[in-house]
């Protein structure tokens, strides 16, 4: 599957560049749970040396976007079920929190353009690309949490998408078929999530924010092993070879 990373160049952007696409590539579900990324072929990917590329996955592995080997590669954390619920439960409270601030602060604009974006989703979900989908749920979400003014707040979500990202490309694999297939229907709580602003309910504008986190959570539930599952395989495994 093609990344589609775009060559990055100029010393003072290099590093930034390459570590904001890997971000939001991340952050997105570009890459399976459990998936090595090699630095040389990263590099090979933005067209530069491996210095710039070595230094995004440090940055990255100390957000707990990845894990780093000792021989520098990196690899995308597994999934397992209980780092699922901790992951919501923690997402829950803050992107809850800056829901309930942001909702008062959207402008008329604002709230049009959230409308904008669900009628792009509806459009996408039947033909198109599922990363599409996704980077759109994205601008959904984050146009609310912007308007929250907390820097710190928008921080944490930020980190909290980076690692919910394996987790996002686990819900990808699971509903690509059906959008392939033309036979997806996208949520529609970002539909109900509008109208409550609309309405100026900014209460009930979060309590649907909570609603679609609680119901990504279900669905990927079942998708998630056990840890103790990823436990005895990696015991059975062990001395093989």
């Amino acid at each position: 599957m093609s990344l589609g990373f775009e060559p990055v160049s100029g010393r003072t952007t290099v590093q930034d560049g390459v570590y904001q696409q890997l971000r939001h590539a991340l952050m997105i579900g570009s890459f399976d749970p459990g998936q090595t990324l090699t630095i040389a072929s990263l590099a090979e990917a933005f067209g530069t040396s491996n210095m710039p590329v070595r230094e995004a996955l440090r940055r990255l592995a100390a957000e707990n976007a990845l894990e780093i080997s000792q021989n520098g590669s990196a690899c995308v954390p597994p999934v397992t079920r209980a780092r699922l619920d901790d992951l919501c439960q923690a997402r829950v409270a803050v992107e809850g929190l800056a829901a309930e601030l942001g909702a008062p602060r959207l402008t008329r604009a604002d709230i049009a353009s959230l409308e904008q974006i669900t009628s792009e989703q509806q459009a996408i979900g039947r033909n198109d690309s599922i990363y599409d989908l996704i980077s759109k749920n994205q601008q959904f979400h984050f146009t609310i949490y912007r308007a929250s003014g907390s820097d710190v707040l928008f921080q944490l979500i930020e980190t909290l998408w980076l690692r919910f990202g394996p987790y996002m490309r686990l819900l990808s694999n699971h509903v690509e078929p059906s959008m392939r297939a033309g036979t997806m229907e996208p949520s529609g709580r970002h539909l109900a999530i509008t109208t409550a602003l609309r309405d100026g309910d900014f209460l009930r504008a979060r309590d649907e924010v909570i609603t679609d986190i609680r119901t990504t959570q279900e669905t990927l539930r079942p998708l998630c092993p056990q840890v103790e599952e990823i436990r005895a395989v990696a015991f059975s495994s062990f001395g093989k070879g």
